[in-house]
Parts: C-alpha cells; sequence; structure tokens
C-alpha cells in the first residue's frame, strides 16, 4: 500500500500495520544510503552477533541496527562513547513502529575523507609496482652506519638510540632530522631520504615514529614521501607508529617493522647473539682442532709401530726368502712324487690294456669267422625259398594253364565271364588262347 493510496482514502481506518508497511516503503524508497555522524550509545551486542545501538549527537538521536555479517568487516571494536560515521539505510521496524537506520559501513568519525585519500594512493602506487616484492631489497646483515629520518625531539628516536646501543653499542649512526608531523612535513622526510641517498654514507636507513592518530601519521601516508622511499639508494626500514598502525610508506619501504623499536632491532644484529654464536663456533673449531690433534697423534703411533729397522727388516725378509724356499722344495719333491705315482698308474693301465687288446682282436676274428658263416647259412637258405616262390609263380601262371588246353572268356567290357548266366544271346565274347585270341557271338547258352 503506498502513501499517495492513503491519502486518496482519507475517510478509510487503516490497521497500524498496513500504516507501518506503507511508510516504511515510502522511507527506503525515496531515502538513498547516506552517511550519518553521531555518537555510540546504548550498545547492545546480542548472542545473534548483531549489534544494537543508538547514534546520538547533543540534539537528538536514532536508532540503529548492525547486522553480523556487516560488523564482522570491522577492523576495531565498537564501544558505547565512539564518535562515528556510519554508511545507512532509512527504514522503518514495523513491529514497533520505529524509525531506524540499517548501518552498512562505520568509520571513526571525521576520518573519512583521509580514508578515501589513503585508499585511493593506495591502489595507485600498487598498480604501478611500488608495492612489488621483487622491487624490495635485502638489508645487510652487518650495516656498517645506520641512517635515521625523525624528529629530533621524537621519543620514538630516544627508543630506537638505545636500542641500537643495547644490540651494537660502537655502530655509528646518523640523524637526518626532520619534522613527521604538521603542515609539510611531508616534503621534509621526502627530501631528508633523498638527501640520505646522494650522501650514501649509510648502509641502511630506518624511517621512525611513534604511534599517534591518523591525522598525527598522515605524512607518511603522502605520495611524496611514498616516491622518496621507492626512489631510496638505500635500503629502507618503515617503522612508524604502533603494531596495528599501516601507512603508505610501509607498503614501499623495503621492510616493515611494527614499532621504531623492532626496526631498530632488525638492521643492528644484536652482539649478545653474536658473541654467543662466536663461542659456539670458537668451541666447535677447538674441538676440531682438539679432534684432529688427537687423530694426528693416533696416526703418528701407528706409522712408529709400522717403522722398522733396516737391518731387522733384511732379516725379517731373509727368513721369509727361507721360508719359501723350503716352501719351494717341498712343493717340488711332492709334485716330483705325484708325478711318479701318476706315471706308474700309467704303465699299469697301459699293460692291462695290452692285454684286453689281444682278447678283443681274438674275438673279433672269431665273431668274423661266425659272420661269414652266418652270411652263407642265410644266403642258401634264401636261395631256395627264392626257388620254391618262383616254381610257385610258375604254377600260379594264367599261361600255364591256358597251355593246357583252357581258354579264357572275356565280354565287351574286358570282364571275365565264369557264368553263362552273364551272358546275353548275341554278346560278342573275346577268347584268349595259350597262343592268340579270338572274338565270337553268342549264339545260345545252357545253364547247369
Amino acid at each position: 500500500m503506498s502513501l499517495r493510496l492513503i491519502s486518496e482514502e482519507k475517510n478509510r481506518v487503516f490497521r497500524v500495520a498496513e500504516l507501518n508497511f506503507a511508510i516504511k516503503q515510502l522511507l527506503e524508497t525515496n531515502v538513498p544510503l547516506l552517511w550519518v555522524r553521531g555518537e555510540i550509545s546504548n550498545l547492545v551486542k546480542a548472542a545473534s552477533g548483531h549489534f544494537y545501538f543508538s547514534l546520538k549527537d547533543d540534539q537528538a538521536q536514532v536508532r540503529c541496527v548492525m547486522f553480523r555479517h556487516k560488523n564482522q568487516l570491522l577492523s576495531e571494536p565498537v564501544s558505547n562513547g565512539q564518535q562515528v560515521e556510519v554508511l545507512a539505510a532509512a527504514t522503518l521496524y514495523e513491529q514497533r513502529g520505529d524509525f531506524q537506520l540499517t548501518v552498512e559501513q562505520m568509520r571513526p568519525a571525521g576520518l573519512g575523507i583521509l580514508y578515501e585519500q589513503f585508499a585511493r594512493l593506495k591502489q595507485l602506487l600498487e598498480s604501478q609496482g611500488l608495492f612489488a616484492a621483487e622491487r624490495k631489497r635485502a638489508l645487510p646483515a652487518f650495516p656498517k652506519r645506520i641512517g635515521i629520518i625523525t624528529s629530533p625531539q621524537a621519543a620514538a628516536l630516544r627508543d630506537v638510540l638505545t636500542t641500537l646501543r643495547q644490540r651494537l653499542p660502537r655502530l655509528p649512526v646518523v640523524l637526518y632530522p626532520t619534522p613527521v608531523q604538521g603542515s609539510g612535513s611531508a616534503e621534509k622526510i621526502a627530501a631528508a631520504i633523498q638527501l640520505a641517498s646522494r650522501r650514501a654514507e649509510c648502509d641502511v636507513l630506518i624511517l621512525c615514529r611513534g604511534g599517534g592518530s591518523i591525522e598525527d601519521l598522515w605524512a607518511f601516508n603522502e605520495e611524496v614521501v611514498a616516491r622518496a622511499i621507492a626512489a631510496s639508494e638505500i635500503p629502507i626500514v618503515s617503522g612508524v607508529g604502533h603494531e596495528t598502525d599501516f601507512t603508505i610508506a610501509d607498503f614501499v619501504a623495503d621492510e616493515r617493522a611494527p614499532t621504531p623499536t623492532a626496526a631498530a632491532q632488525r638492521v643492528a644484529p644484536d652482539r649478545h647473539a653474536l658473541l654467543r654464536a662466536l663461542q659456539d663456533q670458537a668451541q666447535h673449531l677447538q674441538r676440531a682442532q682438539h679432534n684432529r690433534l688427537q687423530n694426528a697423534m693416533q696416526a703418528m703411533d701407528y706409522l712408529q709401530r709400522r717403522l722398522v729397522h733396516p737391518a731387522q727388516q733384511l732379516q725379517r725378509q731373509t727368513q721369509q726368502l727361507d721360508q719359501l724356499q723350503q716352501r719351494l722344495q717341498r712343493a717340488y719333491a711332492y709334485r716330483k712324487q705325484q708325478q711318479h705315482w701318476q706315471w706308474q698308474s700309467l704303465a699299469q693301465r697301459l699293460r692291462a690294456a695290452s692285454g684286453d687288446f689281444a682278447r678283443l682282436q681274438d674275438r673279433q676274428t672269431s665273431l668274423a669267422v661266425r659272420l661269414i658263416k652266418a652270411m652263407h647259412a642265410g644266403l642258401a637258405q634264401r636261395t631256395v625259398r627264392v626257388d620254391n616262390l618262383a616254381q610257385h609263380l610258375i604254377l600260379l601262371d594264367p599261361k600255364q594253364v591256358l597251355a593246357r588246353g583252357y581258354s579264357l572268356v572275356q565280354d565287351a567290357s574286358g570282364n571275365v565271364v565264369s557264368d553263362a548266366v552273364q551272358l546275353a544271346i548275341g554278346a560278342e565274347l573275346r577268347v584268349t588262347f595259350a597262343k592268340g585270341w579270338a572274338r565270337t557271338e553268342v549264339k545260345e547258352r545252357g545253364e547247369p
């Protein structure tokens, strides 16, 4: 239901829910997202994670709600009494008819413009590669001289000098004095960085300032300082503010330290740690030298035991020669005896083989005689058998049968006729005699 419909129905009685719904639609449709500044009061952090509070000034107040998925993005905790700026949508809580703001974003009051400038410059410099890790340089492990860029009156300078004196008392320090807060301080900081780079008398620079508000640290968020850091020929460590403070200088510097004291600790090696490391190395070297000496002594003892007088060596070698001569003689005698036994054995085997050879010759002669006899006997038997078979073949020869007056009768197909039943009257026959043949025709036939 719209407000126009309500105005057209002046005499109609509306329910409260209808009225609240229409007014909520009117607010949400016609009032855009807007920034509102005020002080937080009556803050309630519900178990659901949502924030409920009032935003007030000296003349009025308004209820606000910031849901959990929005307040989880806040970088700092929220508490009563804080002056903040909120980006919110105007709406109406229908159940109670309360006008309220639904908060989308929250920031400290008065810092909105600075935050926007910070974000824009950070995005610009990052796109130009000033934050890239590959352009950052490693800090020297043992610097010969350290430069400090800060205000001579800064408490952070005393902290840095005290830390450097404790870690490496005789390390030379060069101070490049410059204001680190106020109008024109950014240009002076950049000039100090350029001066240190031109003089090239230090191995590393510390850019430091103590903690403060974002306005106090704003000089380190200026573009002129960022570009001076990037152009510096000397590695720079940024130690600005507290651990939770981040500036553009932190991102451009070769290394960021959470505090000025930490920056001093980063650039100067700890002499106590160096002394402990040196003592450890000395002890290690001493142990190694001691072990080497002991090994050399043992080697010398071993070589000394092996060292023998030439006369003793000659005597020992003579004894060895005698022993070798005796062993050679024994070996020769043993080998000679072995060959003698071997020759005797071969002679006996040869004599035994001669007798066996004579017996083999006799047996061979006997076997040859027996073989000849067997061959003659076998030949005679086979001759008789062949004669018998020849006689038998002669008896079975058809020509012999025909010679006795028989004849062979065949039909036109050449088949032998053995039965008159096979013949037909008028059939031609071939008659074979012992000598010659004749062709005839069947005139008649008779059966047995």
